[in-house]
């Protein structure tokens, strides 16, 4: 099989992390859950990556590194636990449903308003229109750091100032950047970033978190045993505990360490210039073929790895099903829980097959896909 749906997960992982996965199942007992050896090695290793991840990501402190199952959680911890009933929110086209969905929920239970930052049919948007938007009970700006449709990115420093220079809380959704893509936290003023641990970072489904600038105030989205404080009736009040009540996969978290070393070994840089070779590639190839149409902006090189586009007499379905069952190759056609970007895009009734690539890719892989594509255009 040639995988090509990196963006949903990356299926090939480093063997330090299979190893490190295992290693933590065979050793590690429950963070803060004890005096005893195996309790202490797992708290070790928790504190470890959260350091290893606020390196990565500029956050200053690594216990305002908070652990979650993956972005979502992250997201719905970040939004619901800072907006204010009857405040408003700016976001954009480009959001995926784990800003979405809890922001409409917010919309129907706390009366928050929303406000969009419009994309065009290349899926762009006009920085202009952020500060636009913003009016007296603005609180906050969450937007995505790169489309999980097309690939555009969104210049977050530059938001970032905005968010600053209003005084908003600026919440960013990494799920398609963090580890392929270079964050800091502080450079870019970002206040709350999100991200999830089995993409671009290669570790294991399960994991993720929230890293939280020094200051930022975030209710905890669910409260139970932390290990610490046990007879206070409220969840405790300091980082990180706040806001991770109960177990933590520690055995996902030891591997998402291991898969921060892989990455800071090779470099963020060989990733990225990998990841657009292989992108530039695909997209030269496939934006030659008649029938084709590719969606998304390619005239800058700030790009995540991701071609979408539909062919002629396909279906999106019919095309991923086409290329899987007859090529080998693994895509992700529809909607990608990306409603608003393909209303901009005018695919809500086709949808579109996401090709998106790894770093464990290869050039050959491409050039496979290429020829995949060009058969089924002739044949549509």
């Amino acid at each position: 099989m040639i995988y090509l749906d990196n963006a949903a997960t990356t299926l090939r992982k480093p063997p330090q992390v299979i190893e490190a996965v295992v290693r933590a199942m065979n050793a590690l007992g429950n963070a803060s859950r004890g005096t005893h050896a195996v309790s202490l090695d797992a708290s070790r290793t928790v504190y470890q990556a959260r350091v290893k991840l606020a390196q990565l990501f500029g956050c200053r402190r690594p216990d305002h590194v908070v652990f979650t199952c993956n972005a979502t959680e992250a997201l719905n911890i970040a939004i619901c636990g800072t907006i204010e009933p009857g405040r408003h929110v700016i976001t954009t086209d480009l959001e995926h449903n784990s800003v979405l969905r809890p922001l409409y929920r917010l919309q129907t239970e706390r009366q928050v308003e929303l406000s969009f930052v419009a994309a065009d049919r290349r899926g762009n948007i006009d920085y202009a229109d952020f500060e636009k938007l913003i009016r007296p009970g603005t609180q906050a700006i969450v937007c995505t750091h790169a489309s999980n449709l097309t690939g555009n990115m969104v210049d977050v420093a530059r938001v970032g100032q905005i968010a600053k220079k209003h005084g908003l809380i600026f919440i960013v959704d990494a799920s398609q950047t963090a580890g392929s893509t270079p964050i800091d936290m502080e450079a870019m003023n970002i206040d709350i970033l999100c991200f999830t641990g089995h993409k671009a970072l290669m570790g294991p489904q399960g994991t993720g978190g929230l890293c939280i600038r020094e200051g930022v105030k975030i209710r905890p989205w669910k409260v139970g045993g932390t290990g610490v404080q046990t007879y206070s009736r409220t969840q405790p009040e300091q980082l990180p505990a706040l806001l991770e009540a109960g177990t933590l996969n520690g055995h996902g978290i030891a591997g998402l360490a291991a898969a921060v070393d892989y990455i800071n070994s090779v470099g963020l840089d060989a990733i990225q210039a990998k990841e657009r070779f292989l992108t530039r590639r695909f997209l030269d190839g496939v934006s030659q073929i008649e029938g084709v149409t590719v969606y998304g902006d390619f005239t800058t090189e700030q790009h995540a790895p991701i071609v979408a586009l539909n062919i002629h007499g396909y279906d999106s379905g019919e095309a991923a099903d086409e290329l899987a069952e007859t090529y080998g190759i693994a895509t992700r056609p529809g909607a990608h829980c990306a409603p608003r970007m393909h209303q901009a895009l005018g695919t809500t009734e086709l949808g579109a097959v996401r090709f998106s690539f790894g770093w464990f890719n290869e050039t050959e892989e491409v050039d496979a896909a290429v020829r995949a594509v060009k058969e089924l255009a002739v044949c549509g």
